[in-house]
Parts: structure tokens; C-alpha cells; sequence
């Protein structure tokens, strides 16, 4: 890691969350600090995860506790306020000093644009890696990353 990097896991499959999580924690291990900035998901990791504070630390920008589509619609623009407000600190870690930041579920349901995704990336310094999880991948996202890695189950 000492050039960072642009990685996406992305795919149907389970694990990409943990393979980011998992890097943070051997940048963590390295001596680097690490953020991981999750959004969009109902579960209950961020209790746990928490405890690997301070050596990773951890935020999550969904406040509804459960997904996103299960929402109904006044609580989906609350959330999609709450995503805002999280990808701007996203911006704000990546462009000030973190050495890995990893972003859980971004990608999915297109409520960052294109725009907003490369100006993000273009902010970056060049030894810090950002990890971009989602089920989805765009053409346009694609060509941001070094890195991508296509998670699906085989059987």
C-alpha cells in the first residue's frame, strides 16, 4: 500500500464487505490508519466493528436501521440526506489524510453521481487506497478504479 489505489468489489455475491473490512484491518496492522464509511445497510455491524476503534474507525451514514428499498418514501429522502452528508465526509477523509478509506455500499442505487464519484477520486493523494463495495458497477465508475474484483458465488 505504499501507492494507493482505486478498488471496487462489486457482484451479487457475499463477502465484498468483508474483504474491504479485512484490508482495513491489515492496513491497521501496518501501522496506517483506516476508515471504513458505511451506507446503505440495515444491519447491525456497526455495534461490532466499532470495537476496532481506534485502529479502524468506523462510521455509518444509514440511520434507518433497515435497507434502503424497504423504506417508504419520506424516510428514503431523510436517508438520502444522511448519504449526502456521508459521502461529503467521505470527500473530506479521503482528500485530508486517512491511508485507506473504504466505502461500503455506494455504488448501488446511483444517489452519488458519476461526477461526484470522480471528483471524489480526483481528490485523492496518490498513496492513499480507496475501497468501493457495491452490487452494482457502471461503465463510467469502472474506468475510476486500478482495481476491480467481481464477487459472485458459484454455486
Amino acid at each position: 500500500m505504499e501507492n494507493g489505489a482505486v478498488q471496487i468489489y462489486y457482484g451479487e455475491g457475499h463477502g465484498k464487505t468483508n474483504v474491504a473490512i479485512g484490508s482495513a484491518i491489515c492496513a491497521a496492522c501496518e501501522g496506517k490508519q483506516a476508515v471504513v464509511i458505511q451506507f446503505l445497510k440495515g444491519k447491525k455491524e456497526p455495534e461490532f466493528l466499532k470495537k476496532l476503534e481506534p485502529e479502524v474507525k468506523f462510521f455509518n451514514f444509514s440511520r434507518a436501521g433497515i435497507l434502503f428499498e424497504q423504506l417508504d418514501e419520506e424516510s428514503k429522502q431523510e436517508e438520502i440526506m444522511n448519504i449526502k452528508n456521508g459521502f461529503n465526509y467521505a470527500k473530506k477523509v479521503i482528500s485530508t489524510g486517512a491511508d485507506m478509506v473504504v466505502v461500503l455500499g455506494l455504488l448501488d442505487l446511483h444517489l452519488i453521481s458519476k461526477e461526484e464519484l470522480s471528483d471524489m477520486l480526483a481528490s485523492r493523494p496518490d498513496d492513499v487506497t480507496v475501497i468501493m463495495t457495491g452490487r452494482v458497477l457502471d461503465d463510467g465508475i469502472r474506468k475510476m478504479a486500478d482495481e476491480i474484483y467481481n464477487i459472485a458465488s458459484e454455486k
